[in-house]
């Protein structure tokens, strides 16, 4: 796919209200997941095993942040015919998830207007399915989104410091440090994965690290506005062509206050190269547990090197 740019260059409203000005709390009550494509239509309902040893289906683990975190209810957007595969989260869960179709597979920006209805003129946490969460802090990343979004009374994108080697996978946003505020941004720019040119030119933060930028680190806290935005983006595009949400939050940040929280936990791609076994051995290693896990991992190590030296003292002689 070619680099879709999203920079308007526009100036942000004087009328906008600085980060330390006290805002009117927005309550998030409601939750988006996609997970309708085919490349993602199995991925959420892999099992991996957590911190503490017990095995959970990925999309498991994100629904029980959410609603540790405050949501209510979470709308998972599947692919026609797929909902028996969901039949084991619905028991789980009960009347705490919705199943929602999109009818056809029309890109990350065409799932999310399928929620439209249900999402009722709320405002909503938008979730990817493909990453997993690694908080360093005492609340999750889903918590600590929420808590800034909710003061700041506006969408909040989280954010995470990226190589750039990693552009290729990732949409990147330009802006700046809000003064006095050591995870919070101002948004300036979206880009769906720009090349190192266009990440050089456009989204250098200032106080950061040469050749790092600041990549969408897969959860949103969006106004409902996003929903008008994205059918205007769908208004003026050929019928079935796919679109994302990048151009959505680009028509977004040019009118309203939209900010970015550089959360503090990381984020794991599933589909990146043995993205679930990074992800395995990441709750592995922030979990309860983690002293025997890492006794496992050197047992292991210490198995994998010995047939090598058995063969090599054979090669000898």
């Amino acid at each position: 796919m070619g680099v879709r740019l999203g920079y308007l260059g526009l100036a942000f409203p004087s009328v906008w209200p600085l980060a330390s000005e006290p805002q009117a709390a927005v309550k998030f009550t409601k939750a988006i997941i996609p997970m309708g494509s085919a490349r993602h239509r199995d991925l959420p309902l892999q099992h991996i095993t957590t911190g503490d040893g017990r095995t959970k289906r990925t999309a498991a683990l994100h629904i029980e942040e959410l609603l540790a975190a405050g949501i209510e209810q979470v709308a998972l957007i599947t692919s026609p015919g797929s909902a028996p595969l969901f039949h084991d989260l619905v028991g789980q869960f009960g009347s705490a998830i919705v199943l929602i179709e999109q009818p056809e597979p029309r890109g990350f920006g065409h799932a999310i207007l399928c929620a439209e209805r249900w999402a009722s003129d709320q405002p909503f946490l938008l979730q990817v399915c493909d990453h997993m969460f690694i908080t360093y802090a005492s609340s999750s990343c889903t918590q600590q989104l929420i808590e800034f979004a909710s003061r700041e009374g506006c969408a909040v994108s989280a954010v995470q410091a990226t190589p750039e080697s990693q552009l290729p996978y990732f949409g990147v946003i330009g802006g700046h440090r809000i003064k006095g505020e050591e995870q919070l941004y101002t948004v300036e720019a979206v880009f769906e994965k720009p090349t190192p040119t266009v990440a050089e030119e456009y989204c250098m933060v200032p106080g950061m690290r040469q050749g790092s930028y600041l990549g969408f680190f897969g959860t949103h806290a969006l106004t409902p506005s996003i929903f008008r935005y994205l059918r205007e983006q769908q208004s003026q595009i050929k019928d079935n062509q796919p679109f994302g949400l990048t151009d959505a939050l680009t028509a977004l940040l040019s009118k309203e206050k939209y900010l970015a929280l550089e959360v503090r936990g990381h984020r794991i791609d599933l589909e990146g190269p043995f993205g679930l076994l990074r992800a395995q051995v990441a709750l592995a290693l922030h979990g309860s547990r983690r002293e025997e896990v890492l006794r496992l991992m050197l047992e292991e190590v210490a198995q994998a090197q010995s047939p090598r030296e058995d063969s090599d003292v054979r090669n000898a002689q």
